[in-house]
């Protein structure tokens, strides 16, 4: 990992230029994905704002603009939970890009009743992370033709309390809201990982980079209709713990942007108990990097979404 962060806290002021570069933010409107965007216009990327309220997306991109004269930003709308709706997002930006540089996936849900996607599978395994798995495999050609690419899979402290119910993945001999997040944040690590093994073996130019927010006051927290949730997450704790938006968001920042960053890493906040502060290499669950656990999921992503990376 780059030296840079074992002499200074690092901070959006060290992104480098990204003039010439396209980066792809899902769940850009609110939150960490709309401080990561706003940081990535304002040091010259061209951002793609993916998100499921066009609407929301437009305004969120008319108030970047605002603060950054000249940002280059593209507003498409894609439901991660909706495996149509990915592939249609997926082949309009190929017809309009031949490379992109850098993909995000930040979106994300948390803590609904139990609830099924369009394609049957439980929200947030299917928004969180077989929305994000389709996605990557869909544009990693593109990614592989572009400077410096990398996946930025971001994940969730929870990760570490989470498991995957191989045998019950949408919860349907039993469900708990968080319970569920916690596997899907457990996903999206195990993916991350695994998407780095497969890329290293194949001799991919793409980097797999995980990071997580650490306690960050998003709308994830205040908005789910779990009011137990809301209530400890997002009006006792977070005002008590958690931390910005735009620093939160800088993990995945660096994860993103910083040169020298290698793939396979996990970056999140420097504070005690990788609460909040500035970024560094933290460590994944031991369940996250098992290669059997990754193989399974592996397997089960490409059967339920369809989608195959021809990476062996």
């Amino acid at each position: 990992m780059d030296t840079q962060l074992d002499t200074q806290k690092w901070n959006a002021d060290h992104i480098p230029d990204l003039s010439g570069r396209v980066f792809v933010v899902t769940g850009a409107n609110s939150g960490l994905g709309l401080a990561t965007t706003r940081a990535l216009a304002r040091h010259g990327a061209h951002v793609v704002l993916a998100v499921r309220d066009e609407r929301k997306g437009r305004d969120a991109a008319l108030d970047i603009a605002g603060r950054v004269p000249g940002a280059r930003l593209d507003v498409r709308r894609v439901d991660l939970a909706d495996l149509a709706s990915v592939r249609e997002f997926a082949a309009k930006l190929r017809a309009d890009h031949r490379h992109l540089d850098v993909l995000v996936n930040n979106a994300g849900v948390m803590a609904p009743p139990r609830t099924l996607s369009a394609q049957g599978h439980e929200l947030q395994f299917a928004a969180n992370h077989l929305g994000h798995f389709a996605l990557t495999g869909l544009l990693l050609d593109r990614l592989a033709a572009g400077r410096e690419p990398r996946v930025v899979t971001v994940s969730s402290l929870q990760h570490r309390k989470g498991t995957i119910h191989f045998d019950d993945i949408d919860g349907e001999r039993g469900y708990s809201p968080m319970g569920f997040y916690n596997q899907s944040k457990l996903a999206n690590a195990v993916f991350g990982h695994e998407l780095h093994r497969r890329l290293t073996a194949a001799g991919s130019p793409v980097r797999s980079v995980l990071a997580h927010p650490g306690y960050t006051a998003t709308n994830l927290q205040n908005d789910t209709p779990v009011a137990l949730v809301r209530l400890v997450f997002g009006r006792i704790l977070g005002p008590l713990l958690a931390q910005s938006p735009e620093t939160g968001a800088l993990p995945q920042l660096y994860a993103a942007t910083a040169p020298g960053v290698e793939g396979g890493a996990f970056v999140g906040p420097d504070g005690p108990g990788e609460l909040r502060g500035a970024p560094k290499r933290v460590a994944l669950a031991p369940t996250a990097t098992d290669q059997e656990t990754g193989r399974r999921l592996w397997e089960l992503s490409e059967r339920l979404t369809e989608v195959r990376y021809g990476l062996g």
